[in-house]
């Protein structure tokens, strides 16, 4: 009877071996599995992230915008990655997915509004509706774009007021970008009485235009007769300028304008009424 078991318990002593060595075996094959998945997803990752990063800084993305994307993308993949590698282990990712998938629901579910601002600075991103230094108008502002962050625009206002505009809602409104060509064309109307030579007033604007160094010669300036209206002749100015001098144009030519009408003795007429007083008995 003791002979039988000792020999059973042989027997069970080898079965077991063979187990723990069957199991040590298939246990080390996934362990080396994992961590393979774990280093090269890892330095896959990093390359993808090296390159993106790369991409962004030819295109001129702002920084703050571009390390943050770079590090919501690191962190998107590794996640990926360090569940493909809980799942080499053997282990079930079924739940795994599952707590990811409620967190990130209750997230986008928690910051809804934050999460469309930040869809609507990826897009400000990819399409460069505007850059930094340019002056936009959108939203109902008009300013200087001073930054372009993770989820607002920062812009400078003409009187040096910092405001600070949510992504979506310029994403959401007409955008009208002054800066983004080279060149603008300003546009003037100048009225004269009716009295007044035309010629000669078309022959003074020709000089004053003539003599602004900043007045480009390609395209052409327009000086036309726009219309006749109720007190005076209007005449359209239309030269073409950079960007940049577009404001000082406007400005000066207004002054040069006034000074040698003046001395030319070209009116501009004042909004005139007729009123007639009838005397009753």
């Amino acid at each position: 009877m003791e002979e039988l078991q000792n020999q059973a318990m042989s027997i069970d002593w080898n079965n077991l071996l063979e187990i723990v060595r069957t199991q040590g075996v298939e246990l080390a094959i996934n362990v080396a599995t994992a961590i393979a998945i774990f280093y090269i997803g890892k330095f896959v990752v990093s390359m993808m992230v090296r390159g993106m990063r790369k991409v962004m800084q030819k295109q001129e993305v702002d920084k703050t915008l571009e390390t943050f994307v770079s590090n919501l993308v690191r962190m998107v993949l590794m996640v990926i990655v360090v569940v493909a590698a809980i799942g080499a282990l053997g282990i079930e990712t079924t739940s795994f997915i599952a707590i990811f998938g409620a967190a990130g629901l209750a997230v986008g579910l928690a910051l809804q509004g934050s999460l469309s601002n930040f869809a609507a600075g990826v897009l400000i991103v990819l399409f460069r509706p505007y850059r930094v230094g340019d002056f936009i108008e959108g939203a109902g502002i008009a300013g200087v774009v001073e930054q372009v962050q993770i989820l607002t625009t920062v812009l400078r206002t003409g009187d040096n007021k910092r405001i600070i505009v949510p992504n979506g809602q310029i994403m959401d409104s007409i955008i009208t970008n002054y800066s983004a060509n080279e060149t603008r064309r300003v546009d003037m109307v100048v009225g004269v009485s009716y009295d007044d030579d035309l010629d000669k007033v078309r022959s003074v604007l020709e000089e004053l235009v003539a003599a602004d160094d900043r007045i480009l010669d390609d395209p052409a300036v327009t000086i036309a007769v726009s219309e006749l209206a109720d007190s005076s002749v209007n005449f359209v100015v239309r030269p073409w300028v950079k960007t940049a001098d577009y404001w000082g144009v406007m400005f000066d030519m207004t002054e040069a304008i006034k000074k040698r009408f003046d001395k030319e003795g070209i009116s501009f007429p004042f909004p005139q009424q007729d009123v007639h007083l009838y005397k009753a008995d």
